[in-house]
């Protein structure tokens, strides 16, 4: 089923230069995977850090089960609200003003700390390559940081396709290196019965399993991104659907093969600490050539996730900007590149700052923190868009089945993250709760005098049900 959506061209800009609709399936799911593949490089293998490996793989399809549903959800709501923003669309027309501008800020935090994730990691592997006495990182942060925001500045179009051709050469990296292995055959290469044995499968029990959640994310974080760039997908309906549930699938499959290569290579203390979990996994194949593709695929997938974390944030930004939750200073468009680029300038410096005074573990703990937040409200989303517009009141581009089900697991499952970020850095996630609860209070007090409640509204709806 099509939905037909107007383009922010007719119903909030006027003759105001607006996004360009350029944007097809593959470029979704490069947004998506782009995004997130970085995880499987980094990240997901400090789940086995607090829990063991057994308890890393049960996060990556416990936690998988949460994605999918994130997935199913955000592609129902965003193929009818077919909006630059995302989740942020999403709240603004269905809960209100206050959740609206909080899941912007959600997002924009996410995939700025994760970005920063992304620089450093960068620049430590390039560090830790080049084994030169006093050579730091900082530089390469920087270099990564303005360059993927110069070509963000450039264009979108040129952004994703960029993100298409090193996210595929990435995860071909993992294809390769999974099938030189000998997978089939344990013993040959691969030592899984040794190293993963009933007596340190679960080294901490159930609750490490549980502390296993927070880090687990990262298998898959930032795959709801696909839909920042929903203003600039040409068919909405179609491809918005289509590349997320795609780029699901394809990062499920990630998932379990670097688990399993990572597992049966290295005993699960030094896997729970590596920053470099499938890199080493090439050295220890033996083979220079497997180690020198996973240093380069390491390289391109952190290049492909700060790039799209630099298009996503920008996007959330402007948005609130264009609605007036923000100054509307930030909703300029350029009127050559059909970008936002006073959004994508003015978060350059933060990231920057962020990269240079936070450690890998704060800034990856900053970004899950806030995708959990944002995914709480996804499961809340859904129950009342499907209460205030039911099945056959509007045009839908996808509807997910199963609901209320998939709803539900998310919601239960971002309980026990929370509870999981609490046990591991508990100091942080009061703090920052506390200050999105003062954002909050910012915004209400001071801010929402100057929201157009009418001219946010895009969608051609009837009034909701019961109103």
């Amino acid at each position: 089923m099509t939905v037909a959506v107007e383009t922010a061209e007719t119903t909030i800009h006027g003759d105001r230069v607006s996004l360009l609709r350029v944007l097809g399936p593959a470029h979704v799911w490069a947004l998506g995977v782009g995004i997130v593949l970085v995880g499987e490089f980094t990240g997901w293998n400090f789940s086995a850090d607090k829990g063991g490996a057994l308890a890393a793989l049960i996060v990556c399809w416990v936690v998988g089960l949460l994605y999918t549903s994130v997935a199913m959800i955000d592609s129902e709501v965003t193929s009818t609200v077919a909006a630059a923003g995302g989740q942020y669309a999403q709240a603004k027309h269905i809960v209100g003003p206050l959740m609206a501008f909080n899941v912007a800020l959600f997002l924009v935090f996410a995939y700025t700390m994760l970005e920063v994730s992304d620089a450093i990691l960068l620049g430590d592997t390039i560090v830790a390559k080049a084994g030169i006495d006093g050579l730091t990182h900082n530089s390469f942060i920087a270099a990564t940081i303005v360059v993927l925001a110069w070509l963000n500045y450039r264009g979108v179009l040129m952004t994703l396709n960029v993100n298409f051709v090193i996210t595929a050469i990435a995860y071909v990296s993992i294809l390769i290196l999974f099938f030189s292995v000998s997978p089939w055959t344990q013993g040959a290469v691969l030592k899984l019965n040794e190293l993963v044995t009933p007596g340190n499968a679960l080294p901490y029990g159930w609750i490490g399993v549980i502390a296993a959640f927070q880090f687990g994310i990262w298998y898959y974080l930032g795959i709801e991104g696909t839909t920042q760039a929903a203003e600039e997908v040409r068919s909405p309906a179609r491809s918005l659907p289509y590349g997320t549930m795609a780029g699901m699938i394809t990062l499920l499959i990630a998932a379990a093969m670097t688990w399993y290569v990572c597992a049966s290579l290295m005993p699960w203390e030094y896997l729970g600490i590596t920053p470099y979990p499938l890199w080493d996994a090439g050295k220890l194949t033996g083979s220079p050539l497997l180690e020198n593709l996973l240093f380069v695929a390491t390289l391109l997938a952190a290049i492909a996730s700060a790039n799209g974390c630099i298009n996503d944030a920008a996007r959330a930004w402007f948005s609130l900007g264009r609605d007036r939750y923000l100054p509307s200073w930030f909703s300029a468009v350029h009127p050559k590149y059909r970008t936002p680029y006073r959004s994508i300038l003015f978060l350059l410096p933060i990231a920057l700052a962020f990269a240079f005074i936070a450690d890998l573990n704060q800034a990856i703990t900053f970004s899950i923190l806030s995708g959990v937040l944002q995914y709480t409200f996804m499961s809340i989303n859904i129950m009342m868009f499907r209460r205030k517009w039911p099945l056959g009141t509007i045009r839908r581009g996808y509807t997910h089945p199963f609901h209320p089900i998939p709803a539900i697991v998310l919601f239960c499952l971002c309980v026990v993250t929370f509870f999981a970020i609490f046990l591991g850095f508990g100091s942080q996630l009061i703090a920052m709760i506390a200050f999105y609860f003062l954002i909050s209070l910012w915004f209400h007090f001071y801010r929402y005098k100057f929201v157009r409640r009418g001219d946010q509204f895009s969608m051609p709806w009837p009034k909701p049900q019961g109103y």
